[in-house]
């Protein structure tokens, strides 16, 4: 019988990533105070979809349904699932999309702050990562319990990778604070650096150490290649920046490439914390490999 949960989950998160591409399209295009007020636009439900309004205005509508979506899984966690931290996470998810979008108005009512601006940001990409742990909490494989492996030291342990993730969304701020011209993009940059290396470490340290692992390895391909795809799109984004610096308003290519930069570090956010999961869940000291596993959970210690 097909879980109609899982699935809603995955559909929910794919339009989560839409709605961070909408986020990214208002600020590539310069369009974030093309809208005055909030939450009516113009003081209209519809106001008439031209120019910067489009980006806004849609922004907004897509923004909306994600959160009608997040207020419909979360009663359905509740009325269907039996684990009593998944009903916490469902209403923890409806809470962030409520406060995420608290946070948008305040951005259009306050002209743009830049403290709230990058808080949007990053609660995008954290709300974004939600939906895509609850994806896995929901999924078959998850259902079927954990297949304990031996840890095989720093980033493989279960307490360790947890700095991923954390590494991960220090960049999506440096990123968010840059293009809300808050910081050089020096910060960017080199925080790009940093993170490219421990995460391409941590890919390949996972995929030497746990090549007959499916979730691990599947995770850390996955992880890798998000990573390679982001790089050449932050530094697409960047030449593309330059060429086009005389341009009266933002060129379409430089507005693709700094919004497919945007959505996949999102991508790498939610791989990160993902992975961080998927490493809690499966990877153990070597004294409690062989404990246990009753009821699809372990009790190694």
């Amino acid at each position: 019988m097909p879980d109609w949960l899982h699935r809603y989950a995955i559909v929910l998160a794919v339009c989560t990533l839409f709605l961070v591409v909408a986020g990214a399209s208002v600020t590539s295009t310069e369009s974030g105070l093309s809208v005055p007020d909030w939450p009516l636009s113009y003081g209209q439900v519809m106001p008439e979809m031209k120019g910067g309004i489009f980006y806004e205005h849609g922004h907004r509508m897509i923004a909306s349904t994600v959160g009608f979506m997040t207020i419909v899984l979360a009663v359905w966690i509740w009325r269907s699932e039996p684990r009593a931290w998944m009903k916490r996470l469902g209403f923890a998810a409806l809470g962030a999309v409520i406060f995420q979008g608290v946070l948008g108005g305040l951005t259009v009512l306050y002209l743009l702050p830049k403290p709230v601006s990058i808080s949007h940001a990053c609660l995008a990409e954290l709300y974004f990562s939600t939906t895509c742990a609850i994806a896995l909490f929901t999924s078959e494989q998850w259902k079927r319990g954990p297949v304990p492996v031996e840890s095989a030291g720093w980033p493989a342990k279960p307490g360790s990778v947890v700095w991923l993730p954390a590494i991960v969304l220090c960049q999506v701020a440096l990123g968010a604070a840059f293009r809300h011209k808050a910081l050089d993009l020096v910060w960017h940059v080199a925080g790009a650096f940093v993170v490219t290396a421990v995460v391409m470490y941590s890919a390949i340290v996972f995929l030497l150490n746990f090549r007959d692992h499916q979730p691990l390895r599947s995770t850390a391909i996955a992880l890798l290649a998000i990573v390679f795809a982001q790089v050449f799109a932050g530094v697409a984004a960047y030449m593309s920046r330059v060429s086009t610096a005389d341009a009266p308003q933002p060129m379409p290519v430089m507005v693709v490439f700094t919004v497919a930069h945007v959505a996949l570090g999102a991508l790498t956010m939610a791989t990160s914390v993902l992975m961080a999961i998927q490493v809690h869940r499966h990877v153990r000291r070597p004294s409690a490999v062989e404990a246990p596993v009753r009821g699809g959970v372990s009790y190694a210690r």
